[in-house]
């Protein structure tokens, strides 16, 4: 039987603070679905009576969902009020909660805020940094930049900005209409950044798996290390498919919804590496039983969106791989990570490593 997290005598939930705002990204990042301009945000602060806050975001794609996912935290702020700070156990409770109605869309994103904040909330009261809090230490992990969809000329000039910000590795979003543009900007890259250069591109679920097949037939050739999602995300047997039809290693994992979807596209075949997106799969919660699922199929492990945590998560994982930058939080966050000599490293102070900008958060507010 599930039942409702109590007070263990630890920490206890006091009240939540729920913000939303449209964060500016620093420049418009184009996909074969669509331009982000800026990011929709649910900021989400967990007050405790231990006097610490835990803080964390979620980025909810469009601006129309940030009402529905503020007003559904709001809700379980009264369920959670009281509640001691065990993020897997609330995590736990709360996706009981929702079996009925389903642990995906707005629900997943609202229980993976709590877990993330209450996980931030955990560190901060242990006075440690959350790597350090799951066992493991911050560390220099592997980060490429995550470039939009633009022309080669465009691309080359963004790739010579991302070098001199420290950036050595590169990702594209690719599927321009002719597919043969798709080859000149992954060689314009390369041109810029060197022969070397490590560069994946992404397609974004955009094709049929024909389709994307016929497209690698042209980037097969340019030695990429991953292409990433080639057809829609919950076709497992399509990504699959595409594997075995292709030289490049294929990823996916950023629209997984927690485990369970991980878990049939792990038992397709679907993919050469995973990449969990740290609030579709559970927060951190959800995260390091993902981990662990990777580990138990030797499969590398790389992060989708939210840099800051995922620096974090990524220390503590076996098979950590490559840390995506998109920094949809920056214009809210005063305490962004570093990039130097392709590298990240989260940083050793108490937490996840968010601190809002109150005055960005007023000027931003949705």
């Amino acid at each position: 039987m599930n039942q409702e997290p109590g007070n263990s005598g630890g920490p206890a939930i006091e009240r939540f603070c729920i913000r939303t705002v449209m964060a500016p990204l620093s420049q418009p990042h184009k996909t074969a679905s669509g331009t982000i301009e800026a990011a929709p945000l649910v900021l989400l602060d967990i007050e405790t009576d231990a006097g610490v806050t835990g803080s964390t975001y979620v980025f909810v794609y469009t601006p129309m969902a940030l009402k529905p996912v503020a007003s559904l935290l709001g809700d379980l702020e009264s369920l959670l009020v009281g509640s001691a700070v065990e993020p897997s156990v609330v995590s736990e409770m709360l996706q009981a909660k929702f079996r009925l109605l389903g642990n995906q869309g707005l629900t997943g994103i609202a229980v993976a805020a709590v877990d993330m904040a209450l996980w931030d909330a955990l560190a901060r009261i242990a006075n440690l940094p959350l790597a350090r809090l799951l066992g493991a230490a911050p560390k220099p992990l592997a980060v490429y930049d995550s470039l939009g969809q633009m022309s080669p000329d465009s691309t080359a000039a963004e790739v010579s900005t991302s070098l001199r910000r420290g950036f050595q590795a590169f990702k594209v979003k690719a599927g321009h209409p002719n597919p043969v543009t798709d080859v000149e900007v992954v060689r314009a890259i390369r041109k810029e950044a060197g022969d070397q250069a490590w560069v994946a591109a992404d397609f974004n679920q955009a094709f049929t798996a024909t389709e994307s097949v016929s497209r690698m037939r042209l980037l097969d050739h340019e030695g990429l290390a991953w292409i990433e999602e080639p057809v829609r995300a919950e076709d497992h047997a399509g990504h699959a498919n595409v594997r075995a039809a292709i030289a490049t290693p294929v990823q996916t994992g950023e629209n997984w919804w927690g485990i369970p979807d991980m878990a049939k596209s792990t038992a397709a075949g679907a993919s050469d590496f995973v990449m969990p997106d740290a609030m579709k799969i559970g927060g951190v919660t959800g995260w390091l039983k993902a981990a662990s699922l990777a580990e138990a199929n030797d499969l590398p492990v790389s992060s989708h969106l939210f840099s800051e945590v995922s620096a974090h998560l990524l220390a503590a994982t076996p098979g950590a791989h490559m840390l995506e930058w998109l920094d949809v939080a920056g214009a809210v966050n005063q305490t962004p990570l570093t990039v130097s000599k392709g590298t990240v490293t989260a940083a050793d102070t108490p937490g996840s490593g968010l601190t809002w900008d109150e005055k960005a958060v007023a000027k931003y507010q949705a």
